[in-house]
Protein backbone atom coordinates (compact mmCIF):
# COMPACT_ATOMS: atom_id res chain seq x y z
CA UNK A 1 0.00 0.00 0.00
CA UNK A 2 2.33 2.70 -0.98
CA UNK A 3 -0.40 5.43 -0.23
CA UNK A 4 0.12 5.05 4.00
CA UNK A 5 3.60 3.96 3.58
CA UNK A 6 4.34 7.66 1.74
CA UNK A 7 2.59 9.02 5.17
CA UNK A 8 5.13 7.07 7.43
CA UNK A 9 8.17 7.68 4.84
CA UNK A 10 6.79 11.94 4.92
CA UNK A 11 6.79 11.38 8.91
CA UNK A 12 9.79 9.96 9.30
CA UNK A 13 11.77 12.89 6.93
CA UNK A 14 10.28 15.49 9.93
CA UNK A 15 12.55 14.22 12.93
CA UNK A 16 16.06 15.83 11.78
CA UNK A 17 13.54 19.39 11.83
CA UNK A 18 12.65 18.53 15.06
CA UNK A 19 15.87 17.19 16.81
CA UNK A 20 17.21 20.94 15.16
CA UNK A 21 14.45 22.62 16.77
CA UNK A 22 14.91 20.86 19.99
CA UNK A 23 18.80 21.91 20.28
CA UNK A 24 17.40 25.88 19.01
CA UNK A 25 16.60 29.37 20.21
CA UNK A 26 12.98 28.22 19.40
CA UNK A 27 12.04 26.26 22.55
CA UNK A 28 12.10 29.51 24.59
CA UNK A 29 7.68 29.68 23.31
CA UNK A 30 6.98 26.14 24.10
CA UNK A 31 4.64 25.59 26.72
CA UNK A 32 3.81 22.03 28.59
CA UNK A 33 1.73 21.35 25.67
CA UNK A 34 4.01 21.62 22.88
CA UNK A 35 6.41 19.73 24.72
CA UNK A 36 3.78 17.10 25.44
CA UNK A 37 3.45 17.30 21.04
CA UNK A 38 6.96 16.87 20.83
CA UNK A 39 7.83 13.81 23.28
CA UNK A 40 4.60 12.17 21.74
CA UNK A 41 6.37 12.35 18.64
CA UNK A 42 9.49 10.99 19.77
CA UNK A 43 7.66 8.17 20.70
CA UNK A 44 5.73 7.34 17.77
CA UNK A 45 9.59 7.34 15.97
CA UNK A 46 10.27 4.77 18.66
CA UNK A 47 7.64 2.74 17.86
CA UNK A 48 8.11 2.79 14.32
CA UNK A 49 11.64 1.49 14.83
CA UNK A 50 9.95 -1.42 16.79
CA UNK A 51 7.86 -2.14 13.77
CA UNK A 52 10.02 -2.32 11.28
CA UNK A 53 13.27 -3.52 12.79
CA UNK A 54 12.77 -7.23 11.36
CA UNK A 55 12.29 -5.95 8.22
CA UNK A 56 15.55 -4.77 6.06
CA UNK A 57 13.80 -3.36 2.73
CA UNK A 58 11.89 -0.56 5.36
CA UNK A 59 14.76 -0.15 7.05
CA UNK A 60 16.81 1.13 4.07
CA UNK A 61 13.86 3.11 2.68
CA UNK A 62 13.47 5.09 6.15
CA UNK A 63 17.52 5.55 6.32
CA UNK A 64 16.99 6.94 2.68
CA UNK A 65 14.60 9.24 3.33
CA UNK A 66 16.26 10.63 7.18
CA UNK A 67 19.72 10.89 4.92
CA UNK A 68 17.40 13.48 2.20
CA UNK A 69 17.67 16.41 4.89
CA UNK A 70 21.98 16.34 4.86
CA UNK A 71 21.08 17.20 8.88
CA UNK A 72 23.92 17.05 10.65
CA UNK A 73 25.08 15.18 12.00
CA UNK A 74 23.76 12.51 9.73
CA UNK A 75 20.89 10.31 10.87
CA UNK A 76 20.04 6.89 10.13
CA UNK A 77 17.43 4.10 10.85
CA UNK A 78 18.65 3.22 14.68
CA UNK A 79 18.32 6.89 15.62
CA UNK A 80 14.30 6.24 15.35
CA UNK A 81 14.44 3.75 18.41
CA UNK A 82 16.67 6.56 20.21
CA UNK A 83 14.27 9.48 19.48
CA UNK A 84 13.13 10.15 23.26
CA UNK A 85 16.14 9.91 24.53
CA UNK A 86 17.79 12.20 21.57
CA UNK A 87 15.00 14.80 22.24
CA UNK A 88 15.27 14.51 25.70
CA UNK A 89 19.09 15.00 25.83
CA UNK A 90 19.03 18.35 23.49
CA UNK A 91 16.14 19.90 25.54
CA UNK A 92 18.23 19.28 28.81
CA UNK A 93 21.12 21.16 27.18
CA UNK A 94 19.17 23.98 25.87
CA UNK A 95 18.71 26.85 28.02
CA UNK A 96 16.14 28.59 26.42
CA UNK A 97 13.84 25.94 27.95
CA UNK A 98 11.10 27.23 30.24
CA UNK A 99 11.28 26.41 33.69
CA UNK A 100 7.72 24.67 33.61
CA UNK A 101 8.55 22.81 30.32
CA UNK A 102 11.76 21.72 31.58
CA UNK A 103 9.89 20.81 34.94
CA UNK A 104 7.65 18.71 32.31
CA UNK A 105 10.13 16.87 30.69
CA UNK A 106 11.73 15.87 33.60
CA UNK A 107 8.46 14.16 35.48
CA UNK A 108 8.08 12.82 31.69
CA UNK A 109 11.82 11.12 31.76
CA UNK A 110 11.11 9.85 35.59
CA UNK A 111 7.72 8.63 34.97
CA UNK A 112 8.06 4.94 35.69
CA UNK A 113 7.91 2.36 32.60
CA UNK A 114 3.94 1.12 32.01
CA UNK A 115 2.29 4.43 33.16
CA UNK A 116 1.73 5.42 29.50
CA UNK A 117 5.24 7.08 28.38
CA UNK A 118 7.14 4.04 27.30
CA UNK A 119 10.19 5.51 29.12
CA UNK A 120 12.88 2.99 29.09
CA UNK A 121 14.58 2.87 32.01
CA UNK A 122 18.25 1.57 30.39
CA UNK A 123 17.71 4.97 27.83
CA UNK A 124 17.09 7.67 31.15
CA UNK A 125 20.32 6.07 32.62
CA UNK A 126 22.31 6.48 29.44
CA UNK A 127 20.39 10.48 28.95
CA UNK A 128 21.65 11.09 32.60
CA UNK A 129 25.33 9.73 32.34
CA UNK A 130 25.17 12.02 29.09
CA UNK A 131 24.03 14.68 30.54
CA UNK A 132 26.33 14.46 33.53
CA UNK A 133 29.31 14.17 31.05
CA UNK A 134 27.76 17.36 29.34
CA UNK A 135 28.13 19.42 32.52
CA UNK A 136 31.54 18.17 33.32
CA UNK A 137 33.18 18.66 30.20
CA UNK A 138 31.53 22.36 30.39
CA UNK A 139 34.29 23.40 33.14
CA UNK A 140 36.82 25.42 32.50
CA UNK A 141 40.15 23.30 31.01
CA UNK A 142 43.66 23.59 32.56
CA UNK A 143 46.19 24.13 29.67
CA UNK A 144 47.57 20.33 29.30
CA UNK A 145 50.52 19.37 31.09
CA UNK A 146 53.64 17.87 29.51
CA UNK A 147 53.17 14.84 31.09
CA UNK A 148 53.88 10.83 28.99
CA UNK A 149 49.83 10.12 29.48
CA UNK A 150 46.38 12.48 28.64
CA UNK A 151 44.75 13.96 31.72
CA UNK A 152 42.05 12.51 33.18
CA UNK A 153 39.42 14.93 31.78
CA UNK A 154 41.21 14.30 28.54
CA UNK A 155 40.13 10.68 28.83
CA UNK A 156 36.65 11.10 30.20
CA UNK A 157 36.49 13.20 26.84
CA UNK A 158 37.96 10.73 24.27
CA UNK A 159 36.09 8.28 25.59
CA UNK A 160 32.79 9.94 25.35
CA UNK A 161 33.99 10.54 21.73
CA UNK A 162 34.88 6.93 21.05
CA UNK A 163 31.53 6.16 22.16
CA UNK A 164 29.49 9.13 20.19
CA UNK A 165 32.33 7.69 17.03
CA UNK A 166 30.62 4.25 17.14
CA UNK A 167 26.79 4.98 17.02
CA UNK A 168 27.42 7.29 14.27
CA UNK A 169 28.92 4.04 12.54
CA UNK A 170 25.86 1.84 13.50
CA UNK A 171 23.70 5.27 12.00
CA UNK A 172 25.49 5.96 9.21
CA UNK A 173 27.02 2.46 8.37
CA UNK A 174 30.57 4.44 6.35
CA UNK A 175 33.32 5.00 6.83
CA UNK A 176 33.13 8.46 5.13
CA UNK A 177 30.38 9.51 7.07
CA UNK A 178 31.84 8.87 9.98
CA UNK A 179 34.92 10.61 9.23
CA UNK A 180 33.21 13.61 8.11
CA UNK A 181 31.07 13.81 11.35
CA UNK A 182 34.09 12.92 13.12
CA UNK A 183 35.87 16.17 11.08
CA UNK A 184 32.98 18.77 12.28
CA UNK A 185 33.36 18.12 15.49
CA UNK A 186 37.23 18.37 15.93
CA UNK A 187 36.89 21.36 14.24
CA UNK A 188 34.65 23.06 16.56
CA UNK A 189 37.11 22.42 19.77
CA UNK A 190 40.33 24.57 19.99
CA UNK A 191 42.90 22.95 18.25
CA UNK A 192 45.16 22.19 21.42
CA UNK A 193 41.70 20.43 23.23
CA UNK A 194 41.49 19.02 20.22
CA UNK A 195 45.03 17.53 20.17
CA UNK A 196 44.90 16.27 23.47
CA UNK A 197 41.24 14.67 23.14
CA UNK A 198 42.94 12.42 19.75
CA UNK A 199 45.78 11.64 21.69
CA UNK A 200 43.97 10.03 24.45
CA UNK A 201 41.50 8.50 21.87
CA UNK A 202 44.59 6.67 20.09
CA UNK A 203 45.90 5.85 23.86
CA UNK A 204 42.53 4.34 24.97
CA UNK A 205 42.05 2.46 21.66
CA UNK A 206 45.60 0.56 22.52
CA UNK A 207 44.64 -0.20 26.18
CA UNK A 208 41.44 -1.95 25.22
CA UNK A 209 39.35 0.58 26.88
CA UNK A 210 37.72 2.47 23.78
CA UNK A 211 34.48 1.00 23.40
CA UNK A 212 33.82 -0.35 26.92
CA UNK A 213 34.94 -0.11 30.53
CA UNK A 214 36.37 -2.90 32.27
CA UNK A 215 33.68 -2.85 34.34
CA UNK A 216 30.97 -2.96 31.21
CA UNK A 217 32.80 -5.97 30.83
CA UNK A 218 33.02 -7.50 34.16
CA UNK A 219 28.72 -6.81 34.18
CA UNK A 220 28.35 -8.73 30.77
CA UNK A 221 30.28 -11.95 31.88
CA UNK A 222 28.79 -14.06 29.45
CA UNK A 223 30.00 -11.28 26.49
CA UNK A 224 31.21 -14.14 23.82
CA UNK A 225 34.32 -14.30 21.83
CA UNK A 226 32.24 -12.89 18.82
CA UNK A 227 31.52 -10.23 20.56
CA UNK A 228 35.47 -8.94 21.67
CA UNK A 229 36.02 -9.91 17.98
CA UNK A 230 33.65 -6.94 16.94
CA UNK A 231 34.35 -4.52 19.84
CA UNK A 232 38.46 -5.30 18.21
CA UNK A 233 37.20 -4.20 14.80
CA UNK A 234 35.15 -1.38 16.10
CA UNK A 235 38.50 -0.40 17.74
CA UNK A 236 40.65 -0.81 14.69
CA UNK A 237 38.24 1.36 12.12
CA UNK A 238 37.95 4.29 14.81
CA UNK A 239 41.62 4.30 14.77
CA UNK A 240 41.56 4.33 10.98
CA UNK A 241 39.21 7.27 10.97
CA UNK A 242 41.29 9.41 13.99
CA UNK A 243 44.97 8.75 12.10
CA UNK A 244 42.83 10.02 8.79
CA UNK A 245 42.16 13.20 10.14
CA UNK A 246 45.01 13.78 12.07
CA UNK A 247 47.32 12.65 8.76
CA UNK A 248 45.49 14.25 6.68
CA UNK A 249 46.79 17.68 6.85
CA UNK A 250 50.59 18.06 7.02
CA UNK A 251 49.82 21.53 8.67
CA UNK A 252 47.29 19.93 11.39
CA UNK A 253 49.73 16.82 12.23
CA UNK A 254 52.56 19.52 12.68
CA UNK A 255 50.69 21.43 15.09
CA UNK A 256 49.83 18.01 16.71
CA UNK A 257 53.56 17.16 16.95
CA UNK A 258 54.54 20.26 18.61
CA UNK A 259 51.37 20.18 21.13
CA UNK A 260 52.78 16.77 22.87
CA UNK A 261 55.24 16.18 24.65
CA UNK A 262 57.43 14.39 22.51
CA UNK A 263 57.25 11.29 25.36
CA UNK A 264 53.59 11.10 24.57
CA UNK A 265 53.78 11.00 21.16
CA UNK A 266 56.92 8.30 21.03
CA UNK A 267 54.58 5.80 23.06
CA UNK A 268 51.43 6.95 20.51
CA UNK A 269 54.49 5.98 17.71
CA UNK A 270 54.54 2.82 18.94
CA UNK A 271 51.34 1.72 19.10
CA UNK A 272 51.10 2.85 15.12
CA UNK A 273 53.30 2.39 12.46
CA UNK A 274 51.45 5.14 10.05
CA UNK A 275 51.72 7.50 12.59
CA UNK A 276 55.30 7.07 13.64
CA UNK A 277 56.19 6.66 9.90
CA UNK A 278 54.42 10.13 9.14
CA UNK A 279 56.02 11.39 12.43
CA UNK A 280 59.85 10.41 11.25
CA UNK A 281 59.42 12.23 7.72
CA UNK A 282 58.20 15.15 10.09
CA UNK A 283 61.68 15.37 12.36
CA UNK A 284 63.68 14.84 8.89
CA UNK A 285 62.00 17.83 7.33
CA UNK A 286 62.47 19.68 10.49
CA UNK A 287 66.31 18.62 11.03
CA UNK A 288 66.77 19.48 7.44
CA UNK A 289 66.62 23.70 8.27
CA UNK A 290 69.69 23.17 10.64
CA UNK A 291 72.45 24.09 9.42
CA UNK A 292 75.99 24.23 11.42
CA UNK A 293 77.20 27.25 13.20
CA UNK A 294 81.26 26.59 13.55
CA UNK A 295 82.05 29.77 15.43
CA UNK A 296 79.31 28.72 18.18
CA UNK A 297 80.18 25.05 17.84
CA UNK A 298 76.51 23.87 17.26
CA UNK A 299 74.07 23.54 15.08
CA UNK A 300 71.26 26.35 14.59
CA UNK A 301 68.26 27.14 12.60
CA UNK A 302 68.69 28.35 9.28
CA UNK A 303 65.48 29.81 8.90
CA UNK A 304 63.90 31.09 11.73
CA UNK A 305 60.00 30.78 10.14
CA UNK A 306 60.77 27.16 8.79
CA UNK A 307 62.69 25.80 11.55
CA UNK A 308 60.23 24.74 14.06
CA UNK A 309 62.77 23.12 16.31
CA UNK A 310 66.28 23.80 17.89
CA UNK A 311 68.73 20.94 17.91
CA UNK A 312 68.41 20.24 21.30
CA UNK A 313 64.59 20.07 20.88
CA UNK A 314 65.14 17.38 17.89
CA UNK A 315 67.61 15.12 19.74
CA UNK A 316 65.68 14.90 22.76
CA UNK A 317 62.49 13.76 20.55
CA UNK A 318 64.54 11.02 18.52
CA UNK A 319 66.01 9.87 21.98
CA UNK A 320 62.51 9.69 22.96
CA UNK A 321 61.96 7.19 20.23
CA UNK A 322 64.95 4.92 20.61
CA UNK A 323 63.69 4.74 23.98
CA UNK A 324 60.65 3.23 23.06
CA UNK A 325 59.82 -0.07 21.38
CA UNK A 326 62.02 -2.04 20.26
CA UNK A 327 60.75 -2.01 16.75
CA UNK A 328 60.63 1.61 17.17
CA UNK A 329 64.04 2.01 18.59
CA UNK A 330 65.47 0.25 15.02
CA UNK A 331 62.67 2.09 12.50
CA UNK A 332 64.28 5.22 13.71
CA UNK A 333 67.73 4.57 13.51
CA UNK A 334 67.50 2.79 10.55
CA UNK A 335 66.20 5.71 9.26
CA UNK A 336 68.85 7.97 10.73
CA UNK A 337 71.79 5.76 9.03
CA UNK A 338 69.78 6.18 5.57
CA UNK A 339 69.85 10.14 5.84
CA UNK A 340 73.33 9.92 7.07
CA UNK A 341 73.97 7.88 4.27
CA UNK A 342 72.25 9.89 1.62
CA UNK A 343 74.06 13.15 3.75
CA UNK A 344 77.65 12.01 2.44
CA UNK A 345 77.77 9.47 5.13
CA UNK A 346 80.37 11.92 6.99
CA UNK A 347 81.67 10.28 10.41
CA UNK A 348 82.76 13.56 11.47
CA UNK A 349 80.80 15.91 13.91
CA UNK A 350 79.29 19.09 12.75
CA UNK A 351 79.46 18.08 8.94
CA UNK A 352 75.56 15.83 8.74
CA UNK A 353 73.18 16.61 11.82
CA UNK A 354 71.96 13.27 11.24
CA UNK A 355 75.49 12.03 11.95
CA UNK A 356 75.28 13.74 15.09
CA UNK A 357 72.30 12.33 16.12
CA UNK A 358 73.31 9.15 15.45
CA UNK A 359 76.05 9.95 17.58
CA UNK A 360 73.51 11.21 20.19
CA UNK A 361 70.99 8.56 20.59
Amino acid sequence: QPGPMEGVLSQVEQLPALLAVSRSALVRDWDSLTLDRALEWARYFQHLYERFRARPQLQEALGRRLRRSRSYPLLGFPALGRCPQLLGLALLENRALPAAACRRLLLSLLQPPGTGTGSDPRGLELLARRKAAACLLALPHRPPRRAPGPEPQLQAEAQLLLSRLREEGQEVGEAAGQLRWLCGVLEQLPQPRAFGVVAAALALLKQGRGTEQAGDRDRAGNSSQDGYQASAAGDGCAAGLLLSWLLGNRERFSAFCLCLPCSHLALLAGHYSQLSRSYLDLLTDWGSHLLYDPLQGRWVKSCLDKAELSWEELRERFICLCQGSTLLKEQTQAALELLRTQDGDFRVCGLSVWTDLLMEV
